[in-house]
């Protein structure tokens, strides 16, 4: 496999954030997750639950739930705003103020004309969507206390309005309540407290099933307005319901962790329509906290909440069993790299959403056999944090190989800095005049020899711009030929300085020649997205690989794939890589072996020998320790490309430094469930 001396980096404390609301597109099968930092995540469950999009948070943009009109994201939040975004650009496209006080909730009709929000005034307010903006139209009946939760009835008649102690049926014609329905409070102590009801749903049939603090799910008939059945599922909250798309089955989750299923069945054999009832079939335990946010798919639940982990448990009844579909998901770290590595110098650039910091790595004495610990002779020295400018978070960050030179952008703005070392101080000086072309970036990256910055931006366009002492200049704007506007979320410049490989979220991936500054070829689109490209140093193949497991290598000279790429797609991937939930996120090369293909995800680091065959679909894919205890003749039979080390835990990045030392970024999942807080305690059997 190769032997490197490894730098085991554990002091990265990345902290994702709470889910507070998804929503989910059909059409598309994109689903938007909003966390509690104001950041809205967009992923692809088409292509293998790929997080192909990130819209950065703001100070004081606390997103409470989220909708979907058409292709439209809409949000609103607790600063009383709606927003539109812009999936082009990654931003906020406008923000306009409800003027109704915090809002709890959003909801469009079916139609897809209209949205309806809650506010802590106690009004639904409604507004038309039109083709640029929304245009806010009228206020439904106000009420005493604040609206938490809405829902249209297919028809866009009526809307279900979830408050303390009731639901009120509004007719959306006349603006008038027509129905209001009571809500029991709990049993005992738990009377003089006011319910919450947190969530509503309105079905084609006029029932109502409501969700509430008091723990209980409840079933109402919204035309005689009278509860039909009261099922209590929890004793404390009920956070969240989800409906399918058939009106078959729902789901609620709870602060205690659990997500609950109900199916309309027959109560009796002959199975009458009016013999149905909404009953309890099925409960799911994978959380340890409050379940905030709950969609539900054609095959699958999706939930979310404190824990910060995205879940995805398939409907067994709705998928095949023992299938690569039937495994359960859980997405608990970003499918994009957050750590920056100088190559030369030795130095980490760690990204936050507020600040960035920057670390020398440590240093060990001597050298051991493969599997030791070396002592330690320098430890690794914090040596800068930089904090970021303005309200927005930071959306991406970039370290130059030489160490000289740093840079972040958020949605307004990009700021470069150059830094000098003195023993251990940093100097940094800001650089104050940058170009006007560097404006709002998704993407950073330096050239190989740190004298060009590459900047990922709007249309699916690059800026090149040329680094001197404590200037900076603009050179060009590379675009390619399609009509592609997605946004880029991948640049890698070749070592050599000619190439610049780029790959945005439509799966198309653009090759430009950096010493004629235009466009060198285009990759054949293929129907998965890149999660990760990279230019080899000694051959200028471009290696890609995909979603779906899928790896592909392109040389830039023929503008054809290779051979070995062909004979890789000719016999197919090993089965059990092709099944692997996290996406690879780096590629990388070892320079004292150009056959050496180095990848990594979230569980695994791989070595890809282009020297050895690749293995059949019988062998034993992960066979590193088997092969240690072979003898050597049976070892050389059995081995094959794919060399997979699985030693460490929850890799953030790996990287390859210019001495031959691998720099790998871990963050194991027990350390951030450590900085949660509590959840509910539960009183168990015998304690």
């Amino acid at each position: 496999m190769g032997e490197f001396k490894v730098h085991r980096v554990r002091f990265f404390d990345y902290m994702p954030s709470a889910i507070r609301a998804m929503a989910y597109n059909s059409r598309t099968e994109r689903l938007a997750v909003a966390r509690a930092d104001g950041s809205v995540e967009i992923f692809n469950f088409s292509d293998n639950y790929f997080q192909e999009k990130v819209i950065p948070g703001r100070d004081g943009r606390a997103v409470e739930a989220l909708c979907w009109v058409g292709q439209r994201l809409f949000s609103a939040g607790l600063n009383g705003e709606i927003t539109e975004y812009d999936l082009e650009n990654l931003k906020p496209q406008y923000v306009i103020e409800a003027y109704g006080g915090p809002i709890w909730t959003i909801s469009c009709n079916n139609q897809g004309t209209h949205l309806a929000v809650g506010c802590e005034d106690g009004t639904v307010k409604l507004f038309e969507i039109l083709k640029e903006k929304i245009q806010f139209q009228r206020n439904l009946d106000r009420q005493k206390n604040r609206i938490i939760s809405l829902s249209w009835h297919p028809s866009g008649a009526q809307i279900a309005a979830g408050m303390m102690d009731m639901i009120r049926i509004f007719d959306t014609e006349t603006g008038r309540a027509t129905h209001r329905l009571l809500v029991e409070r709990g049993i005992g102590a738990s009377r003089s407290r006011e319910v919450v009801v947190w969530s509503v749903a309105f079905l084609s049939d006029n029932t109502i099933i409501s969700g509430d603090s008091a723990g209980k799910v409840q079933i109402w008939d919204g035309l005689m307005g009278t509860l039909v059945r009261t099922h209590l599922v929890t004793k404390w909250d009920v956070l969240a319901l989800a409906v399918s798309q058939d009106e078959s089955s729902f789901i609620a989750g709870t602060s205690q962790g659990t997500v609950v299923q109900f199916q309309f069945l027959s109560s009796t054999v002959d199975r009458q329509d009016r013999d149905h009832e909404w009953v309890s079939t099925r409960t799911f335990k994978n959380h340890s906290h409050d379940v905030r946010a709950l969609a539900l798919t054609d095959t699958a639940v999706v939930s979310g909440g404190m824990d910060t982990q995205l879940v995805v448990h398939p409907l067994l009844d709705k998928v095949e069993k023992y299938t690569h579909e039937a495994a359960q998901r859980k997405i608990a770290f970003p499918h994009r790299s957050l750590v920056g590595c100088a190559k030369k110098a030795g130095l980490l650039l760690f990204q936050f959403p507020d600040h960035l910091e920057l670390w020398r790595l440590g240093e060990s004495d001597g050298n051991g056999k493969p599997g030791d610990s070396l002592t330690v002779k320098r430890k690794p020295e914090k040596l800068l944090q930089l904090k970021r400018k303005g309200d927005d978070h930071i959306c991406c960050s970039a370290l130059s190989p030489c160490g000289g030179w740093l840079v972040y952008s958020t949605v307004s703005s990009v700021r470069l800095y150059k830094l000098q070392h003195n023993n251990n101080n940093v100097s940094v000086n800001k650089i104050s005049k940058l170009p006007k072309e560097l404006r709002s970036v998704h993407q950073l990256c330096f050239s190989a020899d740190s004298s060009k910055l590459f900047a990922a931006s709007s249309q699916s366009s690059v800026v090149v711009v040329s680094l001197n002492q404590l200037e900076c200049k603009y050179v060009q704007t590379l675009r390619h030929k399609s009509d592609s506007r997605q946004p880029i979320h991948l640049l890698y410049p070749s070592e050599d300085g000619k190439w610049l490989a780029a790959a945005n979220t439509d799966c198309q991936i653009h090759v430009y020649n950096l010493h004629k500054m235009k466009l060198h070829c285009s990759v054949p689109v293929y129907s998965s997205c890149p999660t990760a490209v990279a230019i080899h140093p000694a051959t200028n193949n471009l290696i890609s690989v995909h979603a779906d497991q899928q790896i592909f290598e392109f040389s830039l000279q023929q503008k054809e794939y290779t051979e070995w790429s062909r004979k890789l797609q000719k016999q197919g991937l090993h089965g059990l890589w092709l099944k692997r939930d996290t996406p690879v996120t780096s590629v990388g090369f070892n320079p004292k072996n150009p056959t050496h293909i180095v990848l990594n995800d979230t569980f695994m680091l791989c070595i890809i020998d282009q020297s050895l065959p690749l293995p059949e679909s019988s062998t034993i894919l992960y066979n590193q320790m088997t092969l240690r205890s072979l003898p050597a003749p049976e070892r050389t039979r059995q081995s094959h490309a794919f060399k997979i080390c699985k030693n460490f835990q929850h890799l953030l990045s790996v990287s390859l430094l210019d001495d031959l030392s691998l720099v790998v970024v871990e963050r194991p999942l027990l350390d951030v469930m450590s900085q949660l807080p509590p959840p509910i305690r539960q009183k168990k059997f015998a304690t």
